[in-house]
C-alpha cells in the first residue's frame, strides 16, 4: 500500500530549492527514486534526499512548475521539512527573493528572527 501524497506547491526556480535543501542539510539528486514505506519509489525529475527512512519526488508540472510527492507515513518527512513541507517552503521563498534581488543588482540583508520568521531587506543599486 502506496503512503505518497503530493502536496500543491508553486515551485518554479528550483535553484532556489536546491539553495533551501543546501541550507536544511538536505541533497538533491536528478532523475531518480525517491524512498517510501515498505520499499515503495516514486520517480522524481528531482529528488530531495532525506536523512530519515522517506526523500521527496519534485516533478515537473503541465503549467511548468514543480510538485512535490512524498511518502507522509508517521511523519518522517515532516520532522524534516515540516508538515505539508512548511520550513522548505519558507527557504524556498526565502532563497528565491535572494535570487531575484541580487539578478536585479539589489543587496539583501537576511535576519533570522527569534519566532523562526526570516525579515529580507532589500536594498537599491
Amino acid at each position: 500500500m502506496s503512503h505518497f501524497v503530493t502536496v500543491e506547491t508553486q515551485i518554479k526556480d528550483i535553484a532556489a530549492l536546491k539553495a533551501a535543501c543546501r541550507e536544511l542539510g538536505l541533497g538533491v539528486q536528478e532523475n531518480t527514486e525517491a524512498r517510501g514505506y515498505a520499499a515503495n519509489r516514486q520517480h522524481g525529475d528531482f529528488v530531495i534526499t532525506l536523512k530519515g527512512p522517506y526523500d521527496i519526488a519534485v516533478n515537473r508540472k503541465q503549467d511548468g512548475t514543480f510538485g512535490l510527492t512524498a511518502d507522509q507515513w508517521q511523519g518522517h518527512v515532516a520532522k524534516e521539512v515540516g508538515q505539508n513541507f512548511t520550513k522548505l517552503m519558507k527557504l524556498y521563498s526565502v532563497h528565491k527573493v535572494l535570487i531575484e534581488a541580487k539578478r536585479k543588482g539589489h543587496t539583501v540583508r537576511r535576519q533570522d528572527l527569534k519566532d523562526g520568521s526570516v525579515k529580507l531587506t532589500v536594498g537599491g543599486v
